[in-house]
């Protein structure tokens, strides 16, 4: 099923701030919430509404949907399952994300795991074929190294916050004639991390991440296409608060060939032979990947006959053994003949009468019994 727009599927424009797209979210996910709502539909277009908060709400998800649409979003940027089973629960989970506090619990600050990223290789046909080692730089964000992400200046202590215990989240309650309504929102003195840093790391200004220029070595197997995704696991964006990076997708584009097209794993391409070559037979050189083999063009060969070269195709790269190489005859009428060379053919003609080309006698008689029908 086609995904729908997610800019229209929260009703904001495509210029929204964060701030539009928060209260755009929340007013829908009221709404929709399965736990408010049991219908079927309702369930559904809750994970559509979630999963278009989810990217858009993330500013590298968000870069690559901009750019690339829906094909620039992995399938691993957004897991219902987790959304709505672990971050994003129930009805209590619900309330206390928009500020609307709950019975239960605060919001997750722990470990998160840093984003994927994704980068766009070009490469030759014949790496493509090979394979190959190829190198790459990827500006993406790192763990400091001076603070070791923790975002405190080495040497000063990093204390829970006072103001949460820890929680990220501050919660007050107030008497209603319908009750006691408890409302949680973030903390504002550590801003959600649980934690104060006594001195920020000069070198990461407390962020615990700086971004660096990341030189990478991607190994490239033989066989792949384009369009295929390579995998470099933890080499995306560094994690919070000591959570795992994400990766790396590499996604191959491969460059066309001068001289040969590709179908799946075999190759194909045109020989030129001329007419005599193509009546009495000869042996030629024909090109492969691999360079030159000889190949014996049989006597009698027609205008666009292909022969198959087992094995002088591509690598299958999910298994073992090669495609095949076709390659098609394409006879080479001279033209401009000279006076001798005129001469000849038609001493040829006039030696082989109606042999010279007997298909042409049948499709005439083909055409005479039409007719007559």
């Amino acid at each position: 099923m086609a995904k729908h727009d997610y800019y229209e599927l929260l009703g904001v424009d495509r210029d929204a701030d964060q701030k539009e797209i928060k209260r755009a979210y929340r007013k829908l996910a009221k709404k929709y919430h399965p736990d408010m709502n049991q219908d079927k539909d309702t369930s559904d277009k809750f994970k559509e509404i979630s999963e278009a908060y989810e990217i858009l709400s993330d500013p590298d998800k968000r870069a690559r949907y901009d750019q690339y649409g829906h094909s620039g979003i992995n399938d691993q940027d957004f897991n219902f399952d987790d959304f709505a089973q672990g971050g994003f629960g129930g009805l209590d989970d619900l309330f206390n994300m928009f500020g609307f506090g709950g019975r239960s619990g605060g919001r997750r600050n722990g470990p998160r795991r840093g984003a994927d990223l994704q980068y766009r290789l070009k490469i030759s046909f014949e790496e493509a074929a090979f394979g190959g080692k190829k190198e790459i730089k990827i500006p993406r964000e790192e763990k400091c190294d001076q603070c070791d992400g923790s975002g405190a200046e080495p040497g000063t202590d990093v204390k829970t916050c006072p103001e949460c215990n820890g929680q990220g989240q501050v919660r007050t309650s107030q008497q209603t004639p319908f009750g006691q309504f408890t409302q949680s929102r973030v903390c504002p003195q550590c801003g959600g991390d649980g934690k104060i840093v006594e001195e920020a790391c000069h070198k990461c200004n407390g962020a615990g991440k700086v971004r660096k220029q990341r030189k990478l070595t991607v190994n490239i197997p033989a066989g792949v296409d384009t369009g295929t995704r390579l995998r470099m696991s933890g080499e995306g964006q560094a994690g919070e608060k000591g959570g795992p990076a994400g990766d790396l997708y590499i996604v191959i584009d491969v460059q066309d060939h001068k001289i040969f097209d590709r179908k799946g794993d075999d190759l194909y391409c045109e020989v030129p032979i001329n007419f005599v070559q193509a009546t009495l037979g000869d042996k030629i050189k024909v090109p492969t990947l691999e360079g030159k083999v000889q190949f014996d063009i049989p006597e009698g060969t027609q205008p666009g006959t292909t022969f198959r070269l087992k094995n002088k195709g591509i690598s299958h790269v999910n298994g073992y053994g090669r495609g095949d190489q076709y390659i098609k005859a394409k006879v080479m009428i001279p033209k401009d003949l000279n006076k001798k060379q005129k001469e000849l053919l038609e001493e040829f003609a006039e030696i082989s009468g109606e042999e010279i080309n007997p298909e042409h006698k049948s499709f005439l008689k083909k055409i005479k019994d039409a007719i007559n029908i």
